[in-house]
């Protein structure tokens, strides 16, 4: 795509940006006073379309839907720069397709159709066994997952496996890649998710073997080092993270769990703002994703809050940063 093709998708992104829900609209939206009216204030907003019921999962489902086949078009004949941003469906159609092959058992609707592999393919290669037809990236990790869960059934095996090779195929594509947007999720994407592992393995108890098998490496953490501090402690974690450039992880960390998920989930909502002034790249494209991603993700916590009759500041604490 040149840079003409460019400034008129980038154009078309930057008027789609003016309805994005800015921290006043989210506010808006958290000041109703019932689940049902948080619908209709969607609604109001255009969120869904007249064939959609005023339900919040048909409703964040078709925004979803929207924003992907709104960037697809404007990518046209370049809409490989956005499988990576697909590898995590991807690989969790994999776990699924292994789980249910071996189990016969289906848990409803557990597969994503938003990916290069939907679900009844994924599940159809691992009945067949036909690891060929995988993508070179996921072949071996497939291989080894199912044969590692079709003799220990445990679960939890399989998901390292298979989450290891996510996070390495994301890395590695994101290396690959010629915009630094992309260069620059790659990176946040493996180095919060390594931080994730660490603190779950400090609160689990779990070995160096297993944080070996489940962190990535990447340029912005030293997983030797953090895997060092795991084992000694919460404390330990936010000392080595307070000398990276993910020092305000620590001070999530401490401050409670959900201050530290809601700052995993900023990390990339601050890897892409950079992107809203960069008119001739697939960034402000790619950028706008993950924002619409970001913000329906805020609005499912605070949908979810509103049914379920949370306190108001335990629906705030868990409320993202938007990108706008």
């Amino acid at each position: 795509m040149s840079y003409v093709d460019y400034t008129y998708a980038v154009a078309r992104i930057r008027a789609m940006e003016m309805t994005l829900f800015s921290s006043a609209t989210i506010e808006q939206l958290m000041g109703m006073k019932s689940y049902e009216s948080c619908l209709q204030f969607l609604v109001e907003k255009g969120w869904g379309d007249t064939n959609t019921p005023l339900e919040a999962e048909a409703i964040l489902v078709k925004e979803t839907e929207k924003t992907w086949q709104v960037v697809r078009e404007l990518l046209k004949d370049k809409q490989d720069v956005l499988d990576v941003f697909s590898y995590q469906k991807l690989f969790h159609n994999l776990k699924s397709a292994i789980k249910e092959s071996i189990t016969s058992d289906s848990h409803g609707n557990i597969y994503f159709d938003d990916c290069s592999i939907d679900g009844a393919t994924m599940a159809k290669i691992i009945k067949e066994k036909d690891f060929a037809a995988l993508p070179d990236f996921m072949r071996e990790a497939a291989k080894e997952a199912y044969e590692s869960f079709l003799h220990t059934r445990d679960g939890q095996l399989c998901d390292i496996i298979v989450d290891h090779a996510a996070l390495v195929a994301i890395y590695e594509t994101g290396k690959k890649a010629e915009d630094s947007m992309i260069r620059d999720y790659a990176e946040s994407i493996v180095a919060v998710a390594n931080i994730k592992i660490a603190v779950r393995s400090q609160k689990t108890a779990k070995s160096l073997d297993f944080m070996k098998r489940a962190m990535a490496q990447c340029d912005s953490l030293n997983i030797e080092r953090l895997m060092m501090a795991t084992l000694s402690g919460i404390d330990a974690i936010c000392e080595y993270l307070l000398g990276t450039k993910y020092a305000e992880g620590a001070e999530a960390l401490k401050l409670s769990p959900s201050a530290f998920e809601c700052w995993c989930d900023n990390q990339l909502i601050e890897t892409i703002k950079p992107q809203k002034y960069n008119p001739f790249s697939v960034g402000p494209l790619v950028a706008y994703v993950l924002a619409r991603q970001n913000e329906i993700k805020t609005v499912r916590m605070i949908l979810t809050g509103k049914l379920n009759d949370l306190p108001e500041e335990q629906i705030r604490e868990r409320i993202r940063e938007m990108y706008v």
